[in-house]
């Protein structure tokens, strides 16, 4: 090997020299197959002699090195020459996200360094910097997964997000101090949401508990949902149970895409969910749209039709239950039918965006969801070539 590639200071050893000769010859092709075909040691021994190569010949190794996808070690040989951005987007690709976000801070990329740290598993690394962007969201995603619930639900309610904040306050669990909060808090939303049924079944229950029998804030609570509901029974009276009214969960777990989640990954993603209405009439997927991702009927009926035009053909009619748009939250494309509110309607919408980072954040069952989606893919495409 020339001694113009390594420097005169060190020459590369018996093992790694085909490899270097390539590499001063410029050879790309030969330099990546002859790295491929060396050891995990010989190749760790070629990053560190990288450091005594010419300028020249670290760039052309860094070509090598992605060519021959060893992702980590190009960023390694690049993070000395500097170009943090290039570092850590190599760094994500090899899947050393906690290196990845480093390189962000490095090149002043504060959110994306905040979302590696969170994929990495730096949960209070990724808060700091999300609360310090102010990115409210994200904050309290952060604050659920750290089993910090109450500080959680706290930002969920500034934003607004009633769904969200009232799914991370049932996290908290009977027999810790902040139950009660939780409790009370869970009353109120369920009440504003027209679930004053439930409402109450979760004040009796937590009434039973000796720790609670005696609260006045519980009772007062209780009292008034029994007068809200015409109830003329006392606090310690059961009430009758009525079915609830459909909060979505069991409509999002039967989707054949979500089939094989665990029960943790499916709490977290009815977490992610949104609730949207729509008065009669109104458009709720418009044909030739971007994808908006998936939209989970509660309350109401849509039409489905083959176009926006009037007197466009009716494809279907959906009700409660029924689910559309699952495709565009893994796939790009535009919508393939027009759809219109037939009544009002209440739905459940996960969008693009927030699933991709479901994904990024849940590797298991990103894992699980993208085997299922290749499985009907597949089954599709044998049934319309059959």
């Amino acid at each position: 090997m020339a001694r113009s590639t390594v420097g005169e200071e060190g020459a590369a050893s018996t093992g790694t020299r085909p490899f270097w000769e390539a590499v001063a010859q410029g050879a790309v092709d030969v330099a990546v197959r002859t790295y491929e075909a060396l050891a995990r040691s010989q190749r760790d021994t070629v990053l560190e002699e990288a450091s005594r190569a010419t300028l020249p010949a670290r760039a052309t190794l860094v070509e090598v090195l992605r060519r021959a996808r060893d992702f980590a070690g190009a960023a390694r040989v690049l993070e000395a020459d500097g170009g943090a951005s290039t570092v850590a987007q190599l760094y994500e690709q090899a899947g050393a996200l906690l290196q990845a976000a480093e390189a962000w801070l490095r090149a002043g990329e504060r959110a994306r360094a905040a979302m590696a740290f969170e994929r990495g598993g730096a949960l209070e690394r990724a808060l700091a910097l999300y609360a310090a962007l102010d990115a409210r969201e994200a904050t309290a995603r952060c604050l659920t997964r750290l089993r910090r619930p109450l500080e959680a639900a706290a930002v969920y309610r500034e934003l607004g997000n009633g769904h969200a904040e009232l799914e991370v306050l049932r996290s908290v669990a009977p027999g810790l101090p902040e139950r009660r909060e939780a409790v009370l808090r869970m009353s109120t939303l369920l009440d504003a949401q027209g679930d004053s049924w439930r409402a109450l079944v979760l004040l009796t229950d937590t009434l039973q508990a000796p720790a609670f029998q005696s609260d006045g804030a519980l009772q007062a609570e209780h009292a008034r949902l029994l007068r809200h509901l015409g109830l003329d029974a006392g606090p310690g009276v059961e009430p009758a149970r009525e079915p609830p009214t459909p909060d979505g969960y069991e409509y999002l777990k039967a989707i054949p895409l979500f089939g094989e989640l665990s029960l943790e990954d499916m709490k977290d993603l009815y977490q992610v969910a949104r609730p949207v209405q729509f008065a009669q009439g109104d458009t709720v997927l418009e044909k030739g749209a971007p994808g908006s991702g998936l939209l989970v009927l509660l309350e109401g009926t849509v039409d489905v039709l083959g176009g926006a035009e009037p007197g466009a053909r009716l494809l279907n009619t959906l009700g409660p239950g029924a689910f559309i748009g699952e495709v565009s939250l893994i796939l790009d494309g535009d919508t393939s039918a027009h759809v219109l509110a037939r009544s009002e309607v209440r739905a459940l919408r996960v969008t693009r965006a927030d699933f991709q980072h479901y994904l990024d954040t849940h590797e298991a069952a990103a894992l699980r969801i993208l085997r299922l989606f290749t499985e009907k893919l597949a089954e599709r495409v044998r049934a319309l070539s059959a």
